[in-house]
C-alpha cells in the first residue's frame, strides 16, 4: 500500500513562535504515518483592496498554488459551514483515500476573511470542526492535531480516547 500525501495550502504565515512550535509537533508527529507539505499562501493584500478584492487574490494565489504544484484531488476546504466532522469521519476518509490508488490529498485553510466563493465551489468537500469560527492559524493547528489523531485511530493506537 502507498503511503498517504497530504498537502495543506493554507493562507498566512504562521509568524508566532507558539504556532510555528505546534505546527512543527504535529508535523513531525505525522511523519511516521503520512507525507505532508504545506503552502503557505500571502495574506498581505494592498491596504487600498477591498475586501472582496483581497479575497479575489488570495483566490488567485490559491489556484496558482494547487496548480504549480500539481496538488491533488480531492480539495478538501475547512469551512465552519461544512459539513461537520468527527475524529473517527475523518480517520474512515484518510483510510479509503489511502486505499484509493490515489493516496494523496489537499486541505485548504482560507484566511482572516475566509475564502473567495470560487475556491469554495472548486472545493469537492466542506469539512467542518464545528460551528465555531477558528483563528486560521489556530484551525491549522487543529488541521494537523487532527489529521494525527486520525493516523494513530486507524492504527489502534492509543491517543485518541
Amino acid at each position: 500500500m502507498t503511503a498517504l500525501s497530504i498537502d495543506i495550502v493554507a493562507v498566512g504565515r504562521l509568524k508566532e513562535r507558539f504556532w510555528r512550535e505546534a505546527a512543527d509537533e504535529y508535523s513531525k508527529r505525522l511523519a511516521a504515518y503520512l507525507t505532508l507539505k504545506v503552502w503557505e499562501i500571502d495574506d498581505k493584500a494592498p491596504l487600498a483592496l477591498s475586501d472582496a478584492e483581497t479575497l479575489a487574490k488570495e483566490a488567485k494565489d490559491i489556484e496558482t498554488c494547487l496548480t504549480h504544484q500539481k496538488l491533488a484531488h480531492p480539495l478538501i476546504l475547512l469551512d465552519s459551514r461544512g459539513v461537520m466532522t468527527s475524529s473517527e469521519a475523518l480517520a474512515e476518509l484518510l483510510a479509503q483515500q489511502e486505499m484509493s490508488g490515489q493516496p494523496k490529498m489537499t486541505f485548504i485553510i482560507g484566511g482572516s476573511l475566509g475564502v473567495d466563493k470560487s475556491i469554495a465551489l472548486s472545493a469537492d468537500q466542506r469539512m467542518s470542526f464545528g460551528p465555531i469560527t477558528l483563528p486560521h492559524n489556530l484551525a491549522r493547528i487543529v488541521l494537523l492535531e487532527q489529521l494525527y489523531r486520525a493516523c494513530r485511530i486507524n492504527r489502534n493506537e492509543p491517543y485518541h480516547k
